[in-house]
């Protein structure tokens, strides 16, 4: 069956935006403080990712510069409206529009953003961005096999879990298997519509605590 697919577009530098957070394309002098001193004393964010930990403010910066430069990875910083400050990073990657694919990979929240609203938001809002503005049909999360809390956040945002593929690269001189899941165009409706009830204020107690869990509105077609 013919698709008619009309190829995607690749992610540009623009800003996105939601009502808790905004993703703004790194930049050293506009978020180099802010992320160095997030990250400060919270080693274990690099564990599973290829680079880091960082000996100081100023070889974080020349990492960090790398990636402001870089088209694919195309990097992100997370900036929390309620304080301005970068809390966290995120890129869009292997980004190939002919096929409609595109990958979300390259996250590191620190302390202060982890398990948080605006932790989710960040990932709605690129989602939304690469389903809805950019066309893709096939969106993707892969991580170390061994990273469970990667694999859990993967499956509780709604991305289907596609198997490993084994000695797929050498990072940090240690073999990873890499865990594969994806979320197509055709599950982005409702995976929208739980993202958008779970972060509705009403979801919230007065202690911030959450009322239902973003997986359980997601099974709920009630809540869609």
């Amino acid at each position: 069956m013919n698709l008619h697919w009309k190829p995607a577009r690749p992610a540009t530098r623009e800003r996105l935006e939601g009502a808790l957070v905004q993703l703004e394309p790194a930049d050293v002098a506009r978020h180099g403080a802010d992320l160095y001193a997030a990250q400060s004393g919270a080693p274990d964010i690099w564990t599973y990712l290829p680079y880091g930990p960082f000996a100081d403010e100023a070889d974080f910066r020349t990492w960090l510069g790398a990636c402001a430069a870089s088209v694919d990875p195309l990097f992100y910083a997370i900036i929390d409206r309620a304080t301005g400050q970068a809390t966290g990073m995120a890129s869009f990657m292997r980004m190939t529009p002919e096929h409609g694919v595109i990958e979300v990979g390259n996250i590191w929240y620190s302390p202060a953003l982890q398990r948080t609203r605006q932790a989710t938001e960040a990932m709605y809002v690129m989602a939304r961005h690469a389903f809805e503005v950019l066309g893709y049909r096939r969106y993707e999360w892969k991580c170390n096999a061994r990273n469970e809390p990667s694999r859990r956040a993967a499956l509780r945002l709604g991305f289907s879990y596609e198997g490993v593929f084994r000695q797929h690269m050498v990072v940090k001189d240690q073999n990873r298997d890499t865990a594969w899941y994806s979320m197509l165009d055709s599950e982005w409706p409702g995976a929208k519509a739980a993202f958008e009830a779970w972060l509705d204020a009403g979801n919230f107690d007065a202690a911030g605590r959450q009322l239902s869990g973003l997986a359980d509105l997601r099974e709920q077609p009630s809540q869609h």
